[in-house]
């Protein structure tokens, strides 16, 4: 089969490869899945470029989707041929979705819904399973006011969505102009731009002084210090993402029995995740999630691909395989 790898780590042009590989095949309990598409997170970007290789050949990314062309034993005969989504590709494992084929244990490969497409189905792995397990912790009474940060990213576009579903009032923090009619597109009631608006101001004002709910968080070390003027006493942040360090306002915390809920994506317990799969799939069903995608690449493009998240390009990167 073809496949993307790299054998050290490095920047993409230099050490991405495209070649010949064994294909792989199920083993019990596994399904062998022909990848139309592969979804390029920051993640995947980070694991290349920055942290120490864990296997001698990786096959990057860990979402993706296409249709199940073999199958293990113990699992039905019946799903060969269904279209899939995938999760957790190369999470603790060498081989990811960069590739012509992947097996996977078949819990991991989802039945992707008929009105859903493949280059959203690559989608989903990652950014729509953080978004769901976020808007879950943070919505659990009524209809909260919820502030989700970094409103035009992967994770917050779809944590938008969800928290609309549930009956939230959405506060977006964005960047620009153009990004602010990102977030809200995908249902943000309010926009605020951090670097030329006074955040907690705003939010004092949206909430009639009281504050939110919750903050959906993607980078607690860069705004851990807005947390006192935006969150309500017993208010939680949700922190599906942070640099190495964060300077926490622990008295205001402490005081104020502020909850911070931090998790970890590729490590959602198999209630949460069994969960948040049933959830997505339910939502695009019915229409309520949408993916926003953004430049794809051929499989002999990938270091473009990787280029463009490390570009902090808006919208999904997508890389076609067939």
């Amino acid at each position: 089969m073809r496949a993307a790898f790299y054998e050290a780590n490095g920047p993409a042009r230099a050490v991405l490869r495209v070649d010949e590989i064994e294909t792989p095949n199920p083993g019990a309990g596994e399904v062998r899945v022909r990848l139309h598409t592969s979804g390029v997170n920051p993640s995947d970007v980070k694991s290349r470029g920055l942290r120490k290789l864990a296997y001698p050949r990786v096959i990057p990314h860990s979402d993706g989707a296409g249709e199940i062309e073999a199958v293990g034993a113990g699992v039905s005969s019946s799903r060969v041929g269904e279209r899939v989504w995938v999760w957790n590709g190369q999470w603790q494992r060498p081989f990811g979705t960069a590739a012509e084929f992947i097996v996977v244990p078949a819990v991991q490969a989802v039945r992707l819904p008929d009105n859903v497409g493949f280059e959203q189905g690559a989608t989903l792995g990652i950014p729509a399973l953080t978004a769901y397990h976020a808007v879950e912790l943070a919505c659990t009474d009524g209809k909260p006011t919820v502030l989700v940060s970094g409103g035009a990213g992967s994770v917050s576009q779809f944590a938008i969505q969800l928290a609309k579903a549930r009956g939230a009032t959405v506060i977006a923090t964005i960047s620009s102009p153009d990004k602010a009619a990102i977030a809200s597109e995908a249902g943000a009631d309010h926009c605020i731009d951090y670097k030329r608006q006074e955040v907690g101001k705003l939010v004092t004002e949206i909430t009639g002084g009281r504050g939110v709910d919750a903050i959906i968080e993607m980078d607690l070390s860069a705004n851990a210090k807005l947390i006192p003027t935006v969150l309500r006493p017993k208010g939680s942040v949700i922190v599906y993402g942070t640099g190495a360090e964060a300077t926490i306002p622990a008295f205001f915390c402490l005081s104020n029995s502020v909850v911070l809920q931090f998790f970890l994506v590729y490590q959602l317990a198999p209630l949460e995740r069994d969960r948040a799969v049933k959830g997505i799939n339910r939502a695009l069903e019915q229409g309520k999630l949408v993916s926003r995608i953004g430049p794809t690449f051929p499989l002999t493009e990938i270091a473009g691909a990787h280029e463009a998240v490390e570009q902090g390009t808006i919208g999904n990167v997508i890389v076609k395989i067939t």
